[in-house]
């Protein structure tokens, strides 16, 4: 249940009510941000204890991912300060 597991992630819940885009993106990439933490440390554990496919499984499928999408977030943040 969705609940259940917002109690044990480590993203902060969005605020009730409104928020302004500006805010939005910035937790967007900090949530992408904490899933390459908690990615990276996986990926290590795993290669300390010989694990290469599990290892290249984060690393496939976790890590560049959300290093692609941090780094499209990111422009966003650039382009939206630029702007304002």
């Amino acid at each position: 249940m969705a609940h259940d597991i917002a109690e044990f992630t480590m993203i902060p819940r969005c605020p009730k009510g409104r928020e302004d885009t500006e805010n939005q993106i910035k937790r967007l990439l900090h949530a992408h941000e904490v899933i390459l933490l908690e990615a990276r440390s996986m990926a290590n554990e795993a290669a300390e204890h010989g694990d290469t496919g599990t290892n290249d499984m984060i690393v496939s499928n976790l890590i560049r991912l959300n290093e692609t999408q941090v780094w499209f977030v990111a422009e966003h943040i650039q382009k939206f300060c630029k702007q304002t």
